[in-house]
């Protein structure tokens, strides 16, 4: 199977109007960025994004909250993004609040074929609103399903032609599990190889979840927010 596209636009082909998206990285850190914009070239709206956060106002997936072309979000934290903020307050943006080990392990669950799970996590909440609920030794469980996604799009510090990927440090947080729910895996990489440079024990996702793969350019890897002792 050949997996090397020769750019994010070709890689983003097939992601039409009213998909459901899982993009990969931990806040800023390790976001897809080049993917992200060609879906914004592509125009593709009323999409379903699952992802750690929203982005900020100018960067990330705040640039498809920007042109309106989401239509709901489902993630753990949303709070650097005030035009989010707008939209969500407006009525313009749907949103799936969830809580973060929630989210990781729903997605971890769809990659491991596993169709459900019970959390504490929500218990007695807005959360738990319609949801099934269990007591298991005397403590109440709230039944969470498995979070799949028509397309994961994710980016990795290395990877090679077959698709086999190495991630640094925070980026793997969500990226290792959304690269193994969705229909179709995509993966830009700052350093492509060809097969064998990779030490096989240092791979974080095996190819086999991988569909197609690109080496990005130009990312600017922002910070969130800025931290500085005196």
């Amino acid at each position: 199977m050949k997996k090397l596209v020769a750019n994010a636009d070709e890689a983003i082909a097939g992601i039409t109007d009213g998909a459901t998206l899982m993009l990969g990285g931990f806040g800023l850190c390790g976001i897809p960025e080049n993917c992200i914009a060609a879906l914004v070239r592509s125009g593709a709206k009323d999409l379903t994004c699952i992802s750690n956060n929203a982005g900020v106002d100018d960067f990330g997936l705040g640039l498809l909250l920007k042109t309106r072309q989401i239509k709901k979000m489902m993630s753990s934290y949303v709070g650097e993004n005030a035009e989010f903020e707008r939209q969500l307050l407006s009525g313009e943006l749907e949103v799936d609040l969830i809580p973060q080990g929630t989210l990781a392990t729903r997605i971890a669950m769809a990659g491991m074929g596993i169709p459900a799970f019970f959390t504490p996590a929500g218990f007695g909440t807005e959360i738990a609103e319609g949801k099934e609920t269990r007591n298991f030794n005397g403590k109440d469980y709230l039944m969470e399903l498995a979070l799949h996604a028509d397309f994961s799009i994710v980016k990795a510090w290395k990877g090679d032609t077959m698709g086999n990927l190495v991630f640094r440090k925070t980026t793997r947080n969500f990226s290792t599990s959304m690269a193994k729910a969705g229909n179709i895996t995509i993966a830009e990489v700052e350093h492509l190889v060809q097969p064998g440079e990779l030490d096989p024990d240092a791979i974080h996702v095996p190819g086999i979840y991988v569909h197609r793969i690109f080496q990005g350019s130009n990312y600017e890897k922002r910070i969130e927010r800025k931290t500085v002792k005196i």
